[in-house]
């Protein structure tokens, strides 16, 4: 990463699309950060090297002005939860489609088009060994199929542009509002489990998910590859609560396993106040097919060895980070 290149990082004001842009600017790259008119730029705001440009991956008008001059694109913008299958569909396909075909017309000698995908795309593992990159995909939700389809959509465009897919399992740390549900439940003394908790999960540290996007860019590897990410290690989901507790110095007083049945009641309650306040939940009936798949592991051991990425952080100190982070914002 010795020489200085400018950059468009998409989902900037997001959860990992923020770190990845504080990486690459504090590395003195130069950084311009795709935005909505509303987005939040609090991350992003006392950076060195950071420029905004207005607009979404859905208007192609405002990706023709993103892209001009930049030497390489990390594509983090996308939708975890959707009113209906179309709204992924819009902004993780057609959205993603967008891009490409802009960057393939208008950003001549990229350097590399990064997309963050997800495991979510490829699916669990049916027998807890750990899923490798190149297994077929089966995918068990709207959003894995919509990364799916995006995914796809990149791979096609191997020979007209250097394209790397970066496959995350769950993210956490500080700064993302999903696993902070987990830390919230503890911190008012409840622990819930969808089943017995034997559950087995990869999971990623938020900067180390960024400095893996940021290694795909440099890295002289083939275009079309898809590399996992994880921290190498595979954890049962009640140990993984257990480790939250510890970390927030907090004990669930209130420890119990909710049924299936139960869970989907209340995906069903969550879709209807959803629709009715017209904003996305991430529990819905479609997003249980994931929470009671027994194994969501991958191997990222070729992403070690073709991008020379290493991960820093594991759950354990993870937690403790995000669980710091968490009180000095005053979320807990």
């Amino acid at each position: 990463m010795g020489d200085k290149i400018r950059i468009l990082v998409t989902g900037g004001s997001g959860f990992l699309g923020s770190h990845v842009a504080e990486q690459l600017a504090r590395a003195g790259h130069e950084v311009v950060a795709l935005l909505r008119s509303t987005s939040n730029r609090d991350f992003l705001s006392t950076l060195p090297n950071v420029t905004f440009t207005t607009g979404s991956i859905e208007d192609r008008d405002s990706l023709k002005k993103a892209v001009d001059g930049v030497d390489a694109i990390v594509h983090a913008a996308g939708l975890v939860k959707a009113l209906s299958p179309l709204e992924f569909d819009v902004v993780n396909v057609e959205g993603t489609q967008n891009l490409l075909d802009v960057a393939k017309k208008r950003a001549s000698g990229l350097r590399r088009f990064v997309f963050v995908s997800s495991l979510a795309a490829i699916g669990p593992s049916e027998d807890g060994r750990p899923v490798q990159p190149d297994r077929e995909p089966r995918p068990l939700s709207q959003y894995g199929r919509s990364k799916l389809r995006a995914e796809r959509a990149v791979l096609a465009m191997k020979n007209d542009l250097p394209v790397t897919v970066i496959r995350p399992p769950m993210i956490y740390g500080p700064r993302d509002k999903e696993s902070f549900a987990f830390f919230q439940a503890i911190n008012f003394h409840v622990l819930p489990m969808v089943g017995d908790g034997k559950n087995t999960m990869s999971v990623v540290y938020g900067a180390d998910a960024a400095s893996a996007c940021i290694k795909a860019i440099f890295a002289d590897v083939p275009s079309g590859k898809a590399y996992f990410v994880d921290d190498g290690n595979v954890y049962v989901w009640r140990d993984m609560l257990e480790t939250i507790e510890k970390a927030l110095k907090r004990r669930a007083l209130l420890r119990f396993s909710i049924p299936i049945p139960l869970v989907r009641a209340a995906a069903s309650l969550a879709e209807e106040y959803g629709r009715y306040v017209k904003k996305p939940v991430m529990l819905t009936r479609d997003k249980l097919n994931e929470l009671m798949a027994s194994h969501w592991v991958c191997d990222s051991t070729s992403t070690r060895a073709d991008l020379g990425w290493t991960p820093e952080v594991d759950w354990a100190e993870g937690t403790q980070r995000a669980a710091a982070w968490y009180l000095e914002q005053g979320w807990l």
